[in-house]
């Protein structure tokens, strides 16, 4: 085991930058500054220094990024060229025949990452029955004329049903790679049965084309932080994937749309490791920062990991924690539209200018600058180097006051009430749409906005008890740091269970095992952790869920546990045959040792902060309590106690 006693987490926000150091001795220190919009590595290196933290100290460095999902939100990927199998050359732009919008017809998706002009057919087929018409050395030599005379940053490759047969894919992704090479063009290739070897074409290229078009920022970006961070004789980091584990940052620079929810992942395994401290199965989570709101789920004590869904319109149908983020942080600029109706977001002050309260330019009114109105954000000075000016947030908030014709508390209680509408409906998606009753489960509440709005988020769901954890508003720090290292293997199998032996199915999964083992697993076999999952349906169903799988299992018995699952889920059975689609193996490394306990104030909190670990006691609704990287609001009617692990628990009286 390594002599180095500090785990580190670093989860660069849109607004600030949180640092946690977690000791083996079960001590957490935290850090927070503002992050730099134009160097993001900045803030990595400004959050260790004001920590005060040496290299040789340091076991690891785990970080969250919001690089993927910055790049595209701004649409500022690489330039990227497809090759489709020919007839098949719009897929992008057909997408599932949606509308992006039921009612609003002049609504659009976003445009696909790849323009149509740097689409290009290839000659050949694979149907599910074998090789229609195979690619010739004449279509390969087509196929990178073409390529070569767009001069891509990148290629995706994505052949009809390359999930169940590759051989075309890895044939013209050798010669694309030789004749780039040749060319002095230093661009990627990047094949589909690698990046997402599943059915569903639309959903392959997608995610493919999402891999292609971010793998180049994603490497310079974390080559150069590496760089920075050895200057100062720091490790490599560690970064987190959306699955919830963590990649060294060279294998993160091949899985870059694995990455597309980096920074929110940490969160929700932080409050996973908090549930699993307070003996508490299954919780909401939300996470409100400076720029949104991220929703989550804990299920079984662990986050809940889900396939697919979209980042900035893009579908990535990859494994990720489920988060659901909405425009809803607290630098959300709140405004008046054509109507004259108040809305929140989705445009964010950011932390420059930031909220009007920080003085730094920023003159529009944010969710932030409401509570300081309303006293639940205190002036004066506060961590991150921000100072908290009444008399600025009271002007933003008048230009929303004046036109309604209403008291600037009324504008701000507004303010505020427009944002949690918001994050109430995320909250009921993510839990309705899984058979959660919010009612029956707690709210794990953080982020620097998180205790703020948990009481009243949770009487908008009916929900009675919330959990303001230590450390809340750095908690996606802390979750990024004991999250564990953890490689994974996706394969397809499509096969009906009757078609799948025990035999066959056991030697599947040990297959995808050894492909993840390395020669160093087998020193530290103990302290590894291996599982694996089958993504099941009814045969013909349009959509899948991920099964558990033990080893020695047999295919019924998966099933089995498929009919059960798909019954709590949907509340329905079906009489038809079960099948699997593909296998999903992951192996992590133990996660770091974390020991939430609660020690003696220890003098260094300003007077007026307190971090629910100083004594045992109960606080009474209406209070604001500040903590020492956030706030928390007792609403009229709640309770909060002092948990034994730091933090509270606040519960709703009976009435």
């Amino acid at each position: 085991m390594t002599s180095a006693r500090v785990a580190v987490g670093i989860d660069v926000g849109g607004t600030f930058t949180d640092l946690a150091a977690l000791h083996v001795d079960g001590t957490v220190h935290t850090s927070k500054v503002l992050s730099v919009a134009s160097d993001r590595a900045a803030g990595v290196l400004e959050a260790l220094r004001v920590a005060a933290l040496d290299g040789p100290q340091i076991a690891h460095i785990a970080h969250g990024t919001t690089v993927v999902t910055n790049l595209l939100l701004e649409r500022a990927g690489a330039r990227v060229v497809a090759c489709v199998t020919a007839g098949f050359t719009d897929l992008l732009e057909l997408r599932r025949q949606e509308r992006a919008a039921l009612y609003d017809l002049a609504k659009h998706h976003p445009r696909p990452l790849v323009a149509p002009a740097q689409v290009i057919p290839v000659r050949e087929r694979i149907t599910p029955e074998g090789v229609t018409l195979a690619l010739t050395h004449e279509a390969i030599v087509d196929v990178v004329n073409a390529v070569k005379a767009q001069q891509p940053d990148t290629v995706a490759i994505t052949l009809l049903h390359a999930y169940g047969d590759p051989t075309h894919e890895r044939a013209l992704g050798d010669a694309l790679r030789a004749a780039l090479l040749d060319a002095g063009l230093a661009a990627d290739v990047v094949c589909s049965h690698e990046a997402l070897p599943e059915i569903r074409e639309y959903e392959r290229m997608a995610t493919t084309v999402a891999e292609a078009y971010a793998r180049p920022a994603v490497r310079r970006y974390l080559s150069g932080l590496s760089e920075r961070l050895a200057q100062h004789a720091y490790p490599a980091p560690r970064v987190m994937t959306s699955a919830g584990g963590t990649l060294s940052a060279h294998d993160a620079a091949s899985h870059a749309a694995a990455l597309a929810l980096s920074g929110p992942a940490g969160g929700v395994t932080g409050a996973a490791a908090i549930a699993r401290a307070l003996g508490v199965s299954r919780a909401l989570t939300i996470d409100i920062g400076g720029t949104s709101a991220d929703v989550g789920l804990v299920d079984d004590g662990e986050p809940l990991v889900e396939r697919g869904g979209a980042v900035a319109g893009v579908p990535i149908a990859l494994p990720r924690v489920l988060v659901e983020a909405v425009a809803a942080g607290g630098g959300s600029i709140a405004w008046l539209d054509d109507g004259g109706a108040l809305r929140t977001g989705p445009m964010s002050a950011g932390a420059s200018p930031g909220p009007a309260a920080y003085g730094r330019g920023g003159v529009r009114p944010t969710v932030t600058d409401a509570h300081v109105v309303l006293g639940t954000i205190v002036p004066g000075e506060w961590s991150g180097g921000v100072h908290i000016s009444l008399e600025r947030a009271r002007t933003a908030v008048d230009t929303i006051a004046a036109p309604l014709g209403v008291s600037l508390e009324r504008a701000a209680e507004a303010i505020i009430a427009t944002a949690d509408a918001t994050m109430a409906r995320a909250l009921r998606r993510v839990s309705v749409e899984r058979g959660v009753d919010p009612r029956d489960v707690p709210l794990i509440a953080f982020g620097g906005g998180g205790p703020l709005h948990a009481c009243g988020l949770a009487e908008r769901l009916g929900m009675r008890q919330v959990i303001v954890p230590p450390h809340a508003g750095v908690l996606s720090a802390v979750g990024l740091a004991l999250a564990p290292e953890r490689r994974e293997s996706l394969v397809s199998v499509m096969q009906r269970v009757d078609a799948l032996s025990t035999a066959s199915l056991g030697a599947l999964l040990e297959a995808q095992a050894h492909e993840l083992r390395t020669d160093d697993d087998e020193h530290n076999a103990g302290a590894l952790d291996l599982r694996w999952w089958l993504r099941a349906r009814y045969e013909g169903q349009g959509y899948e869920l991920d099964i558990p799988v033990q080893p020695g299992d047999t295919p019924t018995a998966v099933a089995e546990r498929f009919v059960a699952r798909h019954h709590q889920r949907a509340g329905f059975v079906l009489s038809r045959p079960v099948e699997f689609i593909s296998a999903r193996t992951t192996l992590s490394s133990a996660p770091w040792p974390v020991h939430f306990a609660r020690p003696s104030r220890d003098g260094q909190l300003p007077i007026d902060v307190d971090d629910g670990r100083a004594m045992t006691r109960v606080l009474e609704g209406p209070a604001v309590v500040r903590l020492p990287d956030a706030t928390m609001r007792i609403a009229d009617g709640w309770t909060a106690r002092s948990l034994e692990i730091g933090g509270w628990m606040l519960e709703q009286q009976q009435r």
